[in-house]
């Protein structure tokens, strides 16, 4: 990916002449099924020309679940956030009322938008079903609303669902890709719709500061993730699966795993019991120590994401390799052998009200 990089025929993006921009961005709309696409520094970027292009009007609303990555970590503050269920969808009958409740009246604000996230990072990496998508589109078609995807890891969905991207996008007007993700490039992301929509959204990027230079040494790096997908991604999937299976088997009281929620490349531990929290448990799967390499034979550093209350994130990458994959799950089961032991010499009281012994 550097060698291309440094080997990238470059040109000035911010006037069109960038070859390798170009070519990303053909590639990139031929696999979405889209006339066109736009690249941009990042996604967080593209979803917000995204709804700037298509609610232009005051009073303007969008649609989006509470736990998506639009509404909670990019500001998300101009739309309705209704509750996500465990799989990452919406429930359709809710979202209609709320659409319905707002459509034509004049005292809510205009519905505009249904913003949906696939795959679904906060439901652990789930992948929208096709059919769902399909019934949101024939909802925003009744309604005429107009459907956004953030597609952040959209080809995770559809190598999980062994379909193409297009079929996917196909339900959208518009769709966002990063390629900072599972595709393992350092920088960037495309925006995909309509030409018509590209082109105000390239007029939006410009006001947003988000024109760049000789960006073809960014479009390289993400031209490579791009093609290398498919075998990319099937194996981070794969190590994902092996790692949820691993610690499944483990049995243990300290923490869990729910098989049927580990569909792509991230998998959430549930984190049982008033101690470790995941905060605590993340802290010692990254600490390494004499007692570890002596009982182990070597020390393992392994980065979690305390999640929520009881939850870590563990997400699999391009640099993850299968035996990276095993020594993260034996690391998982030392420290839960750890944290067992030291619950049963009372080193860690109970808080009172829990149960426990």
């Amino acid at each position: 990916m550097r060698r291309a990089m440094a080997r990238a025929a470059v040109g000035d993006d911010d006037y069109g002449e960038d070859p390798t921009v170009n070519e990303l961005q053909r590639l990139a709309a031929g696999i979405l099924g889209m006339d066109s696409a736009l690249f941009l520094p990042t996604a967080t970027m593209a979803n917000l020309i995204a709804v700037m292009c298509h609610c232009q009007r005051r009073g303007a609303q969008l649609f989006l679940g509470q736990d998506t990555h639009l509404h909670l970590y990019e500001h998300g503050g101009a739309a309705q956030a209704l509750p996500d269920l465990p799989n990452g969808t919406l429930d359709l009958e809710q979202l209609e009322l709320a659409i319905r409740e707002a459509h034509g009246s004049q005292y809510y604000p205009r519905p505009e938008l249904i913003c949906l996230e696939n795959t679904h990072s906060s439901a652990g990496g789930r992948a929208l079903p096709l059919t769902y998508l399909s019934q949101v589109r024939g909802l925003a078609d009744r309604y005429g609303l107009r459907v956004h995807m953030d597609g952040a890891r959209l080809m995770n969905a559809a190598v999980a669902q062994r379909v193409e991207p297009a079929r996917i996008a196909q339900h959208c007007d518009s769709v966002s890709l990063c390629f900072s993700k599972g595709l393992g490039a350092p920088a960037g992301a495309v925006l995909a719709g309509c030409r018509e929509f590209v082109s105000e959204a390239w007029r939006v990027r410009k006001l947003l500061g988000g024109g760049m230079r000789q960006a073809g040494v960014l479009a390289a790096a993400a031209r490579l993730g791009l093609q290398h997908a498919q075998v990319t991604l099937r194996r981070d999937h794969d190590n994902a699966r092996r790692f949820a299976e691993g610690i499944h088997a483990l049995d243990s009281p300290l923490c869990s795993i729910n098989l049927a929620a580990v569909e792509t490349n991230i998998v959430m531990v549930n984190v049982q019991g008033p101690w470790p929290s995941p905060a605590e448990l993340c802290d010692r799967l990254r600490a390494v120590s004499e007692e570890e390499e002596a009982e182990t034979g070597q020390a393992v550093s392994v980065l979690l994401l305390p999640w929520s209350a009881r939850t870590a994130r563990a997400v699999w990458h391009r640099d993850i390799s299968a035996h990276h994959t095993e020594l993260a799950r034996r690391k998982l089961e030392f420290v839960a052998r750890k944290c067992q032991e030291e619950l049963a010499l009372g080193l860690h009281p109970t808080p009172p009200g829990t149960g426990g012994a």
